[in-house]
């Protein structure tokens, strides 16, 4: 949760440079949140080494590079050519990175044994459409984190259609949420969040510390289940 795009958007009102995206990870603040965030993915999917796992709306591949670090078989997707771009160069050469809509994905029922989404969704237009294909392409299990209405992140940066570079981003209440799954052949769905207090100092590091992640008020939100 920062002051750039959440996600490298091709269509977002104020396009974002790609080495700009990535670099912000690289301060102090980007990087605390963005190692918040990937611990408690990482710790939702349950992966391990060896294991296949879709990056869907992968940006620059911030995130899909932690992944790959873990040792598990990693493929970016994302509509973005200049993300993509970026990515690729950036490596390591064993990340696979695909052109791709998440409401379509190029892939086979079941081809990946985890899936993750990292706030991307909050840009696709169609998300139940995406939810569906993520859960259809998981073979085991998968974890979405959205935008989070009910959090200090939105009162700062979303409302009144969200200022900045959240600007057409959407966000959710933790329990609309759910509704994205009716009907499809999951289980075991569960709801956590993180980065309750988003200026990334000492006491907002401290908070995340103390604070239980099952708190449904982190800026980003996510849910997480098994396939059936």
């Amino acid at each position: 949760m920062n002051d750039l795009p959440v996600h490298l958007d091709c269509n977002a009102s104020t396009p974002i440079d790609a080495a700009t995206y990535d670099a912000w990870y690289d301060t102090p603040r980007g990087r605390w949140i963005g190692t918040t965030e990937f611990r408690l993915l990482s710790g939702l999917i349950q992966a391990r080494p060896g294991d296949t796992l879709l990056d869907v709306g992968c940006g620059t591949g911030w995130f899909t590079r932690r992944f790959a670090e873990k040792d598990l078989r990693v493929t970016g997707l994302d509509p973005n050519p200049d993300g993509l771009a970026f990515a690729h160069a950036k490596g390591p050469p064993a990340i696979r990175w695909v052109a791709g809509d998440a409401r379509s994905l190029p892939f086979s029922d079941r081809s990946f044994d985890r899936v993750v989404s990292v706030a991307a969704l909050c840009f696709v237009n169609d998300e139940r459409q995406a939810v569906a294909e993520i859960v259809r392409v998981a073979r085991q299990r998968f974890a979405i984190g959205w935008l989070n209405r009910s959090s200090l992140l939105y009162a700062q940066k979303g409302q009144g259609g969200g200022s900045g570079a959240y600007h057409g981003a959407r966000w959710h209440r933790p329990g609309e949420l759910l509704d994205f799954f009716s009907g499809l052949p999951v289980s075991r769905l569960v709801m956590h969040s993180a980065i309750f207090l988003p200026a990334g100092n000492r006491v907002a590091r401290t908070m995340e510390r103390l604070l239980p992640h099952t708190l449904p008020w982190g800026g980003m939100v996510a849910i997480s289940g098994e396939t059936e």
